[in-house]
């Protein structure tokens, strides 16, 4: 008897039970099996619930993935051709399949990194100033909204991990303090915080002790809260650093598609600027691939290079020395 795909899928899920997954990556690996899989079924003509591990032949899924990638992006069509490729991975060392057939679907070419920092030299200067003097808005925390947007712009931290992190997050003594984030992929890391950014996490918690005076704060309480005592939510969070941007007139210096995530590539663009190693950068970002991290560097390298020969005075000593297009 052929094993059914949902008893496969099952077995997957608790087969990875012990890599500690977080919920989020969860989700997103059943999003991508089950939107496949509904395509598998129109082309196989036959419920969801009915179909076996035999039938995913390179045929089929090639058919499936094609009509996927027709209506979602390249990122999309690649994380799924990823999360197919582990789960089939996963059926032929449970012996239901002869061979992964994923090798022989196409999948997008990855695209290159293209760091999103904030543009404009003095914007993160100007943002934390307007931050810090809270203009425009009508209920004010400015020791809320300036420790968000420094968790990004010193500490280079994604939505999640700031959402992940707790009030005993910030440890060590003073001068020595650290910060303890739980990364992505399950990647903890502990990133070196100045004074500054101390004081400012002291502030506060202070301000919450005075907004929520019947809320114990305790270690494990979640660090960021919303105006209501709770933990703050993804969409709050990203409203809240699109706010900042608009009350300090920046927002047109934000790259599209980028808001919170603009920070932490703000602050790994002027790693990199500041001579910072492509280990030294994944160390703090916690990237898991050195890859990602000497793209920083990388374009970093060619915007200084692109900033250069934009140079009025190119276009002169190209007249100079007789060459024409320079500059142009």
């Amino acid at each position: 008897m052929q094993m059914l795909i949902s008893e496969a899928r099952s077995a997957f899920f608790a087969a990875r039970r012990p890599r500690k997954d977080s919920p989020h990556t969860t989700a997103a690996y059943q999003r991508d099996l089950a939107g496949v899989l509904e395509l598998l079924a129109v082309e196989l003509g036959r419920p969801v619930d009915e179909l076996t591990v035999a039938e995913l032949t390179t045929t089929v899924l090639r058919a499936g993935f094609g009509v996927f990638a027709d209506g979602h992006a390249r990122s999309s069509v690649s994380r799924a051709w990823s999360t197919w490729n582990q789960f089939l991975t996963f059926c032929v060392a449970e012996g239901v399949l002869p061979g992964n057939p994923m090798a022989a679907v196409a999948r997008p070419r990855p695209a290159p990194l293209s760091p999103k920092p904030l543009r404009g030299e003095d914007t993160p200067e100007r943002l934390l100033s307007a931050v810090v003097e809270h203009k425009g808005s009508r209920d004010p925390w400015p020791e809320r909204d300036l420790l968000v947007i420094a968790l990004g712009l010193v500490a280079g931290l994604r939505s999640a991990e700031m959402r992940g992190l707790s009030v005993g997050s910030l440890v060590g003594r003073r001068g020595d303090h650290r910060l303890h984030v739980h990364g992505k992929g399950s990647r903890d890391r502990s990133i070196p915080v100045e004074p500054a950014m101390a004081a400012i996490v002291e502030r506060y918690l202070a301000s919450c002790r005075t907004r929520f005076a019947g809320v114990r704060l305790g270690r494990t309480t979640p660090l960021l809260l919303d105006r209501r005592g709770a933990a703050i939510g993804r969409g709050a969070l990203e409203y809240l650093v699109s706010s900042c941007y608009r009350r300090a007139g920046l927002h047109d210096r934000v790259p599209s598609g980028a808001s919170l995530h603009a920070l932490r590539h703000t602050f790994a663009t002027r790693l990199a600027e500041d001579g910072a190693s492509a280990s030294e950068i994944m160390a703090l970002l916690g990237h898991a691939s050195l890859t990602t991290s000497q793209n920083y560097i990388d374009a970093t390298g060619r915007e200084q290079r692109a900033a250069a020969s934009a140079n009025r005075t190119y276009r002169v000593l190209g007249e100079v020395v007789g060459l024409s297009d320079v500059g142009d």
